[in-house]
């Protein structure tokens, strides 16, 4: 059910707070108190007049509201107990308590803490004798130059002396002057720290940090950091600044340190922990900390955040935020631009009309409200800092000529704004580019250390002609050591092809070096030739030492069983070329044959030869492409088990590396009995024994006279293959062909049979005109022969029992029913589609559920009087069939209250916006005249008011600029099928539930 917020706060930060909770499904109204124009009835979003300083009037508001939770915003209410005192009322209230905003509220006390649980930060002393102050200011060793108000002075109690007598007349002002009241009777003079200024942010459950990414505040009025200091002109984030290394440390001795210490004393922080950190030259330091988060931080930070905000927050408050970490947009930049009041931060004018916002918000940007207020329907100022203007890119250069955009749209008269905002990210990210070839995303360390850990491998591949030493510009290989007197070279080229793709996904690349060498020494063997020597070409994006020397480790051992040396290779770090995690390999073979005994020798080949074929270890590795798509389509994936005992998956079986066969065939076809050697590779049986017989002959082979392995049977059956798909694509258990003299051929096979499985598998026949070369016979009777075997032994897996039966409610196509099909058919699934109904007789829908081999029933409806009666015959089918789960995938029919009654909490329906916006049948017309930025897509319980059940899963989808409804719509469709099948697990494994009052419950 959801529900209301309230979000304590008028500015800029509490604007984006409320925006950013308005887009969760659990949220159905934030109210903000005071607020500001931005937030006047806003959508989900209005003002409350509740006077947040009186804590009981506002827990009587949240009570008269039915608000389950409330979101502080500035730190005053904080440091004056509104957590603690709407928190004894049983009101949820998202911030640390009094004594934990002492972090901000009294800057004396947090310095003692730093200096307490050892935490870095620069040298201090606090005082309440203005002299004193003075004297230490002019005696300390270190230059104290920094004059802090303790107390909470809206930001702007900090100034920064460029010499001790400026520093002396800052204590005076402070505390003589009474220049920020009460909040300076105790001061803090501290160490100057030089570098950059960094703001760390992170949620807080009181034991485990969340970091958010790192921003940059811009305190100075003016460009160039010129003019007073200010509550903030703007920031940026992420900061370029601040590496993942950095950040680590800054988390684990800042901000973890921080919750720990608090934790140890007895005062738990729960909320937002904002670190205000100098980077020196000794590492990060803390210069504060907020107890909130910052103002324009929050603006610039939040639109970052993929996850839903309330369920961070309520992650945060039941104390297990370790288990739902926020995700963050990755590979985007925000910038925001504060535009604030003529005279700021002193006097200024105020009710100034403001233009242009609507052209601001066209552009793709969002605008937070901060100093404005509604006159007569019109927007105008009434505060320093009026608006912020938030742009996120793809890098910091285009957010900020984004936001600029911006500003530049919106008018109001002496509007004061920075047009600089992240310059000093934007200078180090130029001065970075181009220094390092590391920068740009290639590790040259890295590549050196792979060669240094492969060189002992390569070294183990040495053999007569070559030593296989790695690191030279070429290698070398010496012909008359190796014992040729008049030989001819062969070489050959070949991949692996998307057999890489399963080693990637199983993480297992150990087995893949030996498919390559294989590919293409096994190709030079039809030559006659010895290998000699090989190469390799590794490509990735980002080089992963260890996966690298794994997949060449596999090179160098089976060049080592090929009798070649690794004589070299090209490692290639490519960033931008190959997402993370894969990578691409190519091999190179050279070999020699002596002249006069080349193969093949087409013309001794006659009628009546004998084709022997040898054994292969599995599918090789050719035909990969249609192994996945059929692998995706079936019940299984990857790591299915198979097998007997269930003691290897299916992703181990399929790679099974390729057979080698130079060592063990290479002396019988230097018997001068073999006429020609064919490697069945790309292309099957049918395009590669051709490549070996003169034109005017071909062969026929009887399928029945081998054994073709399991999981070609396999593959046949859950791709509905064609004999000659099978034949044109896969080798089909034969991994070479020898074609041999019909007398010799008994020698020839008892040779091979000394180290191979081999039979005598066809013969060599004349070629009729417009007849195909290779004639394989019996080809469906010996897969058919097989596929019981197959099917109860290493491909079945293990089936599972007790799967919850589910019907699909259809009227059409059925895209999403398709998606739920192959989603069921994993091996990993807790539902089954055991039925699909449809009320129109005839649609696509129906033609999917028969070909994937589920009943189907037509229930039409123009044939009943009323939707009781039609509802009546549906329920009597499923209960034929023993339905437990109802799905609604583009059933265009509303269901009567008694079935849905009957059947609550059993009925899931998918919606294409976030509920509860955007109901009813014109979703994405809605979305596109609302202007709203995000929409997707929503996996409800199905309740007798459209489209108001409880929601079990959504999936958000951009609205890009230029979206029609069809675009829109394709978009969403996507998210559709990727949501339905998540939600329908969710259900069936138990996760999730309807209880009392159609409450969702979560295990």
């Amino acid at each position: 059910m959801a529900e209301r917020v309230l979000v304590v706060g008028s500015g800029g930060r509490e604007h984006a707070l409320a925006w950013k909770l308005a887009q969760s499904p659990h949220v159905k109204h934030v109210f903000v108190a005071p607020g500001n124009a931005g937030t006047a009835d806003n959508g989900k979003i209005s003002n409350s007049a509740v006077p947040v300083s009186d804590h009981a009037a506002v827990a009587q508001f949240c009570r008269d509201q039915d608000i389950r939770l409330v979101v502080v915003g500035p730190e005053v209410p904080l440091a004056a107990g509104i957590v603690d005192d709407l928190t004894a009322a049983g009101i949820k209230c998202f911030g640390p308590t009094a004594k934990a905003a002492q972090l901000e509220s009294s800057k004396s006390f947090t310095k003692a803490f730093l200096d307490r649980h050892e935490i870095p930060t620069a040298r201090w002393k606090s005082f309440t004798d203005p002299k004193a102050a003075c004297a230490f200011i002019n005696s300390a060793t270190f230059p104290a130059l920094v004059v802090k108000a303790s107390g909470l002075a809206a930001g702007k109690g900090v100034i920064v002396a460029s010499s001790k007598e400026e520093a002396c007349r800052a204590v005076t002002e402070i505390m003589q002057d009474k220049s920020f009241g009460t909040a300076g009777e105790t001061v803090v003079v501290e160490e100057l720290l030089e570098g950059e200024e960094i703001s760390c942010l992170c949620f807080s459950d009181g034991v485990t940090i969340a970091p958010m990414p790192p921003a940059q505040d811009h305190k100075r009025l003016l460009d160039g950091d010129e003019g007073p200091n200010t509550g903030g002109m703007g920031a940026y984030s992420p900061a370029p600044q601040i590496s993942k290394d950095l950040l680590q440390k800054i988390r684990e001795t800042v901000l973890q340190k921080t919750v720990d210490g608090m934790r140890k004393e007895g005062v738990p922080y729960v909320g937002v922990l904002y670190a205000g950190l100098m980077l020196t030259k000794d590492g990060p330091k803390v210069l504060e900390f907020n107890c909130r988060f910052g103002d324009p931080e929050c603006q610039v930070i939040l639109p970052l955040l993929r996850s839903d905000l309330y369920e961070v927050m309520q992650a945060v408050l039941n104390r297990r935020l370790a288990s739902s970490m926020p995700a963050w947009r990755e590979d985007s930049a925000a910038v925001t631009v504060v535009m604030a009041s003529q005279g700021y931060p002193g006097t200024y004018p105020k009710g100034l009309e403001i233009t242009g916002l609507a052209k601001a918000r066209q552009l793709g940007l969002e605008v937070f409200h901060a100093g404005t207020a509604l006159q007569d329907g019109r927007v105008v100022t009434s505060g320093g800092r009026v608006l912020t203007v938030t742009a996120i890119k793809d890098d910091l250069p285009a957010a900020l000529q984004a936001a600029n955009l911006g500003v530049a749209a919106i008018h109001f008269q002496g509007a004061t704004f920075r047009r600089d905002i992240g310059h000093r990210a934007i200078a180090f990210l130029r001065q970075s580019r181009g220094l390092t070839y590391k920068n740009s995303g290639v590790d040259i360390e890295a590549g050196n250390t792979l060669v240094q850990k492969i060189k002992p491998f390569a070294a183990a591949t040495s053999r007569s002609g070559c030593n296989a030493e790695l690191g030279g510009f070429a290698g070398l290989f010496d012909l008359k050591a190796a014992g040729y007197s008049d030989p001819i070279l062969v070489s050959g080229t070949d991949g692996v092809g998307t057999k890489l793709k399963i080693a990637q996904e199983c993480q297992k690349h150990d087995t893949i070096g030996q498919d390559l060498v294989a590919m293409c020494v096994n190709d030079i063997l039809a030559q006659g030739a010895e290998p000699l020597f090989f190469l390799d070409y590794f490509a990735c994006g980002k080089l992963d030492v260890d996966v690298a020397q794994g997949v060449i480790a596999g090179i160098a051992d089976a060049c080592r069983k090929a009798g070649c040396a690794l004589l070299g290779g090209e490692t290639a770090e490519m960033p931008g070329m190959y997402p993370p995690g894969e990578y691409d390999l190519a091999g190179f073979a050279v070999g020699a044959v002596e002249r006069g005994q080349m193969l093949p020798q087409l013309d001794r080949i006659t009628e009546g030869d004998v084709v022997i074929g040898v054994a292969s270890s599995g599918v090789h590795s050719n035909g990969f492409s249609l192994v996945r798509k059929i692998v995706e389509k079936s019940s299984l994936d990857f790591s299915s088990r198979v097998g007997v005992s269930g003691d290897q998956t299916l992703g181990e079986l399929l790679l099974t590396p390729t057979k080698l066969y130079c060592k063990t065939l290479l002396p019988v076809l230097r018997s001068g009995h073999v006429r020609a050697y064919a490697h069945i590779t790309g292309g099957g049986l049918l395009e590669n024994i051709p490549r070996v017989l003169p034109e005017a002959l071909g062969v026929v082979l009887d399928a029945l006279t081998w054994k073709i392995p399991e999981i070609f049977c396999w593959l046949h059956k859950e791709g509905n293959l064609s004999e000659e798909e099978m034949a044109r694509t896969f080798n089909c258990g034969v991994g070479a062909v020898l074609v041999v003299q019909k007398e010799m051929a008994q020698q020839v096979l008892r040779d091979i049979q000394g180290h191979e499985t081999a039979w005598v598998i066809g013969k060599v026949v004349p070629l009729q005109k417009g007849s195909d070369s290779v004639k394989v016979l019996n080809l469906h009777r010996a897969l058919q022969a097989n596929r019981s075997l197959c099917v109860q032994s290493h491909i079945q897996g293990k089936i599972q029992t007790g799967k919850m039966k589910v019907a699909v409610l259809i009227s059409g196509t059925g895209t999403n029913l398709e998606a739920l099909i192959n989603s069921t058919k994993k091996d990993t699934s807790y539902a089954q589609v055991v039925l699909v109904i449809s009320n129109k007789p005839g649609v696509e829908g129906l033609r999917k559920a028969e070909r994937a081999g589920i009943p189907t029933r037509v229930v039409e409806h123009t044939r009943f009087q009323s939707r009781a009666e039609f509802d009546s015959a549906v329920d009597k089918v499923l209960e034929e069939f023993s339905v437990e789960l109802i799905c609604l995938a583009g059933f265009m029919r509303i269901l009567s209250g008694p079935f849905v009654k009957k059947w609550e909490g059993k009925i899931l329906n998918i919606h294409p916006s976030l509920l509860p916006s955007f109901k009813g049948a014109h979703a994405h017309k809605l979305v596109l005249q609302a202007g709203v930025r995000v929409t997707g897509c929503t996996v409800h319980f199905v309740a007798e008011e459209v489209d108001a059940g409880a929601i079990i899963f959504q999936e958000a989808v951009p609205v890009k600029l230029g979206d029609t409804e069809a675009t829109l719509a394709e978009r969403v469709k996507e998210a559709e099928h990727r949501a339905f099948p998540a939600a329908l697990q969710l259900v069936a494994s138990g996760a999730v539930r309807v209880g009392e009052a159609g409450k969702i419950y979560w295990k």
